[in-house]
């Protein structure tokens, strides 16, 4: 493909043509599947390479060479022939569902994945267990299909200019609905990156995965550090990652493939699903670098998984015990938390906060200026840096302001590296700052933070947020989630009153 510029815009135009797309969502959903497979079918060239024995898990007349691609003539499957092969067949095989003959007999064995089925192999079930084939005019599923499969992934120029161009898909989600829940913006995750400061050898893990945003800034900061074949080896098995929703999952396997990881340690499930008194040493990471959901609420069987003074119905709460379960000794952390973490005085809250300060180094917290997410949400958020080297003696808040000539961040004018610039300076030569009279940055030590300010973290904030007039989409979509905060609060204070009142349903 030469124009890999007018790749997603050439989809969008073919798509918005079919009558089954009905939204962004949809559209990037149906992207994803066929680029995995599109991706996948070229690292299965290399993985054929490098083992002459390798066999692929696809069965041969559904891999994408044999189906997708063109024959010699430049013809291939399209119209109801594509439709009925998509549908009935792909669909189903993939999914592990064995296709029958009219007398029961199987014809072709859908995938099995079994404990032993090697990563790289038993993702392809794992991608497409809730996937969605929503085209319903096989003409222009051929028409999409040929545009990804122009992509040369044997190029290495090629590959690594499409990296760009997939940054750009997830990009998308910021203004896919709700699914801009699974994208933070590069800017932010590099950052983070950067301050952990990996080292061959090390582990990461993103329990609330997305698009694999996280990970991605991880292997960039630790690719330059490479030096041996054994720091390779070490670099391919450093990321590990959980994902809820299946379509971010695939976007994220997808991610990891784009950039060499070939048996990416990402699995589909919840992170909140399991007793964190479980956990052991193995289960825990040298760095965890996270942006965890928040503004939801989770069920009571999902509470029960956590100690009664740390149950929450926010569900950043929630992640925020699983981080500190799961951190080792030694270990460094980034997460990015909203507001309501840092002032919040309800009972899990607080005593987060409190085994955040006993048992945890939290040396610094970033203010972001609250248009960070947008168009996806306005709700000011913060980076926490901690690390388990033992009880916090003092902690850093520093505030980052909208640079100059920015009123706010927005889809058109997002936030890039380069305006963290000031908190780079400021991280290696840290002093006390104020502004027009107030905080910009300051210390306190853990005896203010704990008994003098009762443990509210709402420190170097913003003092002059200015009134800003959004557009009727933006405003929804901040309703939208303030609401979900909203109700999150309303559960607590139900059940709090439920156990007041024994158990009695009101």
């Amino acid at each position: 493909m030469s124009n890999l510029s007018g790749f997603v815009k050439s989809l969008r135009d073919i798509m918005r043509m079919d009558s089954g797309i009905s939204g962004d969502a949809q559209r990037i959903e149906q992207i994803s599947w066929m680029l995995f497979l599109k991706i996948y079918d070229a690292k299965e060239d290399d993985w054929a390479f490098d083992d002459t024995n390798y066999v692929s898990i696809l069965p041969e007349a559904f891999r994408w060479r044999n189906w997708a691609s063109l024959d010699a003539e430049g013809k291939g499957m399209t119209g109801d022939t594509l439709l009925d092969f998509v549908n009935n067949k792909l669909f189903p095989v993939l999914k592990g569902t064995d296709l029958k003959g009219s007398d029961g007999t199987v014809i072709t064995p859908g995938i099995k994945v079994t404990a032993d089925t090697p990563i790289k192999k038993a993702i392809v079930r794992a991608v497409f267990e809730d996937t969605n084939q929503y085209m319903k005019d096989g003409v222009q599923l051929r028409q999409v299909i040929n545009v990804i499969d122009g992509i040369d992934f044997g190029s290495y120029e090629e590959s690594h200019a499409f990296g760009e161009i997939y940054e750009s898909i997830l990009k998308e989600m910021q203004s896919a609905g709700s699914a801009g829940e699974f994208y933070t913006p590069r800017a932010v995750t590099d950052f983070m990156a950067q301050r952990i400061d990996p080292q061959v050898g090390e582990q990461c893990a993103d329990f609330a995965a997305g698009t694999g945003g996280f990970l991605t800034s991880w292997l960039k900061v630790m690719e330059p550090k490479l030096k041996t074949d054994a720091d390779r080896k070490a670099f391919d098995a450093s990321i590990h990652g959980m994902e809820k929703k299946q379509f971010p999952y695939t976007l994220c396997i997808t991610n990891m493939l784009l950039h060499g990881i070939d048996n990416p340690d990402i699995k589909h499930g919840n992170s909140l699903s399991r007793n964190i008194l479980d956990y052991t040493d193995e289960d825990k990471f040298d760095c965890i670098l996270m942006n965890p959901p928040y503004g939801g609420s989770e069920k009571n069987d999902i509470k029960s998984h956590f100690p009664a003074e740390l149950r929450s119905s926010e569900t950043a709460d929630l992640f925020m015990a699983v981080i500190m379960y799961r951190l080792k000794q030694g270990g460094r952390a980034a997460v990015i938390l909203p507001d309501g973490f840092l002032f919040g005085t309800d009972n899990a809250k607080i005593n987060l906060k409190k085994k955040l300060l006993s048992e945890f180094n939290l040396h610094t917290v970033i203010r972001m200026p609250s248009s960070v997410f947008s168009p996806y949400t306005s709700i000011t958020t913060n980076i926490l840096f901690f690390d388990r080297t033992g009880p916090t003696k003092e902690t850093w808040f520093y505030r980052l302001d909208i640079p100059e000539g920015y009123k706010h961040f927005s889809k058109t004018k997002p936030m890039k590296l380069e305006h963290f610039a000031p908190a780079v300076d400021w991280w290696n030569n840290r002093q006390e700052l104020t502004v027009d009279g107030f905080d910009k940055a300051k210390k306190f030590t853990a005896q203010q933070l704990s008994q003098d300010l009762g443990y509210n973290f709402d420190q170097c904030g913003y003092p002059h947020e200015e009134e800003e007039i959004l557009d009727p989409l933006s405003l929804i979509q901040r309703y939208e989630t303030e609401r979900a905060s909203l109700n999150a609060e309303i559960d607590r204070v139900l059940e709090e009153i439920k156990a007041k009142l024994g158990g009695q349903e009101l």
